[in-house]
């Protein structure tokens, strides 16, 4: 699998604080290792649109899709809890 990344995600990951900027440097090669890794905690998000979600850390997600041997990273965002 690879990553594509969505201008929308790449303008996210500018806006967002480097903390989580980090977080996310880690959090893709493990989404491109294993879909299935325990500290994603990746699960479809809207069905209708095939849009997953998975975890950064406790209060941010980043949102994907699954497009053949490619996930298209589409946005980062803080959690509402």
């Amino acid at each position: 699998m690879r990553a594509v990344y969505t201008q929308r995600f790449l303008e996210s990951y500018a806006d967002a604080p480097p903390e989580i900027q980090r977080a996310v440097d880690r959090r893709i090669p493990l989404l491109l290792q294993n879909l299935r890794h325990p500290s994603l905690r990746a699960k479809k998000y809207d069905e209708a649109r095939d849009i997953w979600q998975a975890r950064v850390n406790g209060g941010w997600r980043f949102y994907f899709k699954i497009e053949g041997e490619a996930y298209h990273l589409i946005d980062i965002i803080s959690h509402p809890k």
